[in-house]
């Protein structure tokens, strides 16, 4: 078939795939409907180029994916080492033992692990390991964690029960309705809410996203953790997106406060499918009573993606690197603010920063994105930090940035906005 362009072909991809694309993130309906390019042709550092050769700057950087930038050499190199030796045998490769090895030592409270290549399924995976350790099935959680029957079965009780831990509505068809009053969200930072949600429901499992949006208040993570032990909770950290981009190793490192499971994902595998949970070894090994198992769980690329990453921020000091830059990025954002007297909220971690806008968000944000496309950058309110977010990148940013702040407070938005409104936006409760 021929191709015109990114937007042409997105729109013959909704009709052979549901959806248009297998990643929800990547909807051109969640940025700029019926304007966003969709495809890239190639990619390096922070640039991708479209099906029509047009170079942009990204400040999205596949959903957190690639922190090391795209198409990095060093990574690349390790992995095409490996490919000519062969990917996939009868035989296991030596690298997933290497791995295992390596975020065990990041890890001292962990003592085993295993891997997958998608979030969803190593959430799903926790689950099942963490389920057979315990008498109580039921599981209190709060943020986001994939798309599997036990997390969206939540929804079946009420839809408005994952509004602010993904998106709001989520439809339930398809899950089955003997998972009714099975998984119970819970507001972070709310301690006494989780400790009548524990008293109520027999929560046997605990899981929760160690920080997104806001800080842990009033020793919040010390109080879960002390809670799991009386109580006899499996407690799990998903740190598929915060793991290994602020520090080595999980963020709740930082915090001073262990999990009994671990999840990492994204940012390990610099833009290769990698997953990992971690966790007591008297818990994970119940993994082998209970039937988990994938053919391509076992071939080499994603491990080796990740030893060669783990080498990188070593080398690099990535993590001083994107602290920085992001914290540049929330300074630029509110002097923005200040300078337009337009009020938005500045949220996240210096690694994952965003902002929304205290009125009309999604009208503003479509806007947004649609001033930063016609100058060749694609962004959204939300920056995934690589070290190639840099102070001359930041710059080209927010000089567009500037233009997009100076319009909306002029109110201008309603006369020049040539899209429909972005889909609903994501909110995470923490």
């Amino acid at each position: 078939m021929k191709i015109k362009n990114g937007i042409s072909l997105y729109k013959y991809a909704k009709t052979i795939i549901p959806g248009g694309t297998t990643l929800f993130s990547k909807r051109s309906e969640l940025h700029l409907p019926n304007k966003w390019p969709a495809y890239f042709n190639k990619s390096k550092k922070i640039n991708v180029w479209d099906l029509k050769g047009n170079k942009y700057l990204d400040m999205f950087c596949a959903v957190g994916t690639s922190i090391l930038g795209y198409n990095n050499e060093r990574i690349n190199k390790s992995v095409l080492e490996n490919i000519n030796k062969g990917n996939m045998t009868t035989l296991n490769c030596p690298e997933e033992v290497l791995l295992a090895k390596q975020i065990i030592k990041h890890h001292r409270w962990a003592s085993m692990a295993k891997f997958t290549r998608g979030g969803g399924e190593a959430n799903a995976l926790a689950i099942r390991i963490a389920r057979s350790n315990t008498k109580n099935k039921n599981v209190a959680f709060c943020g986001y964690h994939g798309w599997h029957d036990w997390y969206l079965s939540a929804n079946i009780n009420s839809k408005k029960n994952l509004d602010q831990h993904l998106m709001s509505g989520l439809n339930f068809d398809g899950i089955p309705s003997n998972l009714k009053n099975t998984s119970f969200p819970f507001p972070y930072n709310d301690f006494p809410y989780l400790l009548k949600l524990i008293k109520k429901k027999n929560i046997g499992v605990i899981k929760m996203e160690v920080m997104r949006n806001i800080k842990p208040l009033d020793n919040y993570l010390q109080k879960v953790r002390k809670i799991c032990n009386q109580k006899k909770i499996i407690l799990i950290f998903d740190e598929c997106t915060s793991g290994y981009r602020q520090n080595m190793g999980g963020i709740h490192l930082k915090f001073k406060v262990s999990p009994d499971m671990a999840i990492f994902g994204k940012a390990l595998g610099s833009g290769y499918a990698i997953n990992a949970i971690i966790g007591k070894s008297e818990i994970m090994k119940k993994a082998e009573n209970t039937f988990i198992s994938s053919s391509f769980w076992g071939e080499r690329i994603g491990y080796t993606a990740a030893l060669s990453s783990i080498k990188e921020f070593k080398r690099l000091k990535v993590f001083k690197k994107i602290d920085s830059n992001g914290k540049f990025i929330k300074s630029l954002w509110l002097n923005l603010s200040k300078k337009y007297s337009l009020p938005i909220k500045v949220m996240g971690t210096n690694a994952i920063p965003s902002f929304e806008f205290s009125n009309n968000h999604a009208q503003r944000k479509t806007y947004l994105t649609q001033e930063m496309l016609k100058n060749k950058i694609l962004a959204t309110n939300l920056i995934y930090v690589t070290i190639f977010h840099n102070r001359d990148n930041i710059k080209k940013y927010i000089k567009v940035l500037d233009k997009v702040f100076f319009n909306i407070s002029k109110k201008k938005i309603k006369y020049i906005l040539k899209s429909k409104l972005c889909f609903k936006p994501i909110k995470r409760i923490n």
